[in-house]
């Protein structure tokens, strides 16, 4: 029979969560959130037969407690009723010949929440868990592929950027399901569906994205009624846009939302079907990424932008930002309690927001003098107590461009055109953007350094990360200083 054990959760505060210890064999002791938070001043220890444990000891009595004595009361009974569930449901799948791990007792607590304890058993597990399966095949049946891609926008947690990414490919293949039924005959009822979808539609789909700009001009009449025609399940924000033609660029980076897509429902167990088995999506060609020179960025930072105070804002929001690193969707979220000194030095310190959700990897970067006189500067004047007076994204880019212009920084650099694939050189300041700041800080430190591991550990790269190995063809000036080592 399991037994189990109280501790508290680590993370400070007034109540602190109570987590349960489930003491099931030798090697096997799970812990379980409560989800009861009591004072910390209540746990307390006490002796039993097995020797000291913890428990809930709600304070004595008295004239002027009474509220806190009730509040400790009730959180000990609601944790005691969440333990005798616990033991219940583990003795119950234990009874039925189940594994018993984290997973499996916490899948059937979901199931049984609100029954009391003396009536779970594994047939009352079992009962639960066909309803919830004939309840799923239920909306699974019912739900239309465009409800489901409705659905993962709002379920799935990925950036707003991403999520505009995804809303132009449902377009797409809304304009493709209908495409289809309009121009082929022996298809004039194809719809797309998450059960049916295989790998031959999904190629046929990434060919049409390919030419759909060359089928427009061929179809004007058929694409207007396309593009004003959208199917009811969802609402897009732009009808009547005009299609571009695409390039290798933009159709990888549609095929990876598919996918994930694809990977979300088989992950939820919405559906068995795998369409992209054995499709394999090629890289991006990115090309050697260009950014500032110390030389370029320091111009910037020492501008004179008196006569022009907004541009100045964005000037050293941007000049904050290449000293730091971060992509602008993390520096649009810091305020002063990411901000701290560490052994005497001052770091500004954040969760990348791209790889969150894969592993919550804390990245500390040491502030330079000049970083630390921007955060001085701009101390107290945002009213949302951010570290800077952000403004939006688009019109932050189009802030960067205008700074580098009226900086006379216009070299040519080199880049992979999105749609032709091809190189072609461009001016820096027309090109500019906030990303070009986290390639300002990357590359420069490169130069200096020559170490990936200490620049990852300062820019969210994780080790052997194949968009970081780009910096490696960075300078000339690394490559003969190699080779002058053995000369």
């Amino acid at each position: 029979m399991a037994t189990s054990f109280l501790k508290l959760s680590s993370k400070k505060g007034l109540l602190r969560q109570v987590i349960v210890k489930l003491t099931i064999a030798r090697k096997n002791r799970p812990c379980f959130k409560s989800g009861v938070f009591i004072r910390p001043e209540w746990f307390k220890s006490k002796e039993t037969s097995r020797g000291f444990t913890y428990d809930v000891i709600p304070p004595k009595k008295g004239k002027l407690n009474q509220p806190e004595v009730e509040q400790a009361e009730k959180a000990k009974s609601d944790l005691y009723s969440f333990i005798s569930r616990l033991e219940a449901v583990t003795n119950a799948l234990k009874e039925g010949k189940e594994v018993l791990s984290h997973k499996s007792i916490e899948d059937a607590m979901s199931l049984v929440s609100g029954i009391d304890a003396k009536n779970i058993s594994y047939y009352v597990i079992q009962e639960k868990r066909r309803k919830r399966k004939e309840e799923k095949e239920g909306s699974r049946m019912m739900k239309t592929f465009f409800e489901w891609t409705e659905e993962y926008m709002n379920k799935k947690e990925v950036s707003e950027g991403r999520k505009r990414g995804f809303r132009v490919l449902v377009r797409i293949l809304a304009r493709y399901e209908k495409y289809v039924r309009m121009t082929d005959k022996e298809r004039r009822g194809f719809t797309l569906d998450i059960d049916t979808i295989d790998r031959e539609t999904i190629e046929d789909f990434f060919n049409y994205m390919a030419n759909e700009k060359a089928l427009s001009e061929e179809h004007p009449n058929i694409f207007q009624t396309l593009l004003s025609d959208y199917p009811a399940e969802f609402t897009p924000k732009h009808k009547n846009c005009k299609i571009e033609a695409r390039g290798k660029h933009i159709i990888t980076n549609r095929k990876n939302h598919l996918r994930a897509f694809f990977n979300w429902l088989d992950d939820n167990n919405y559906t068995n079907n795998r369409p992209f088995k054995g499709i394999k999506i090629a890289h991006d060609d990115y090309g050697t990424p260009f950014f500032l020179t110390l030389e370029e960025r320091n111009t910037i930072a020492d501008w004179d932008f008196s006569d022009n105070k907004a541009l100045e804002q964005q000037r050293d929001i941007f000049v904050f930002q290449c000293l730091i690193g971060c992509r602008v969707s993390d520096l649009l979220k810091m305020t002063y309690d990411n901000i701290s000194t560490i052994e005497g030095v001052l770091n500004v310190s954040y969760i990348p927001r791209k790889t969150k959700d894969k592993k919550s990897v804390v990245v500390y970067v040491p502030l330079n003098n000049r970083a630390k006189a921007l955060v001085e500067k701009y101390k107290g004047l945002d009213v949302k107590g951010r570290l800077f007076p952000f403004i939006e994204a688009q019109n932050y880019n189009n802030a960067i461009k205008k700074v580098l212009t009226a900086c006379n920084i216009n070299r040519k650099v080199t880049i992979v055109n999105p749609t032709t694939g091809e190189s072609e050189q461009r001016p820096i300041n027309e090109i500019a953007s906030s990303h070009m700041a986290r390639r300002t800080f990357i590359g420069n430190l490169y130069k200096k350094t020559k170490d990936p591991n200490i620049i990852g550990k300062m820019s969210g790269h994780a080790e052997g990360s194949r968009a970081f190995s780009r910096y490696r063809d960075i300078d000339l000036d690394v490559m003969n200083e190699t080779v002058a080592l053995i000369d």
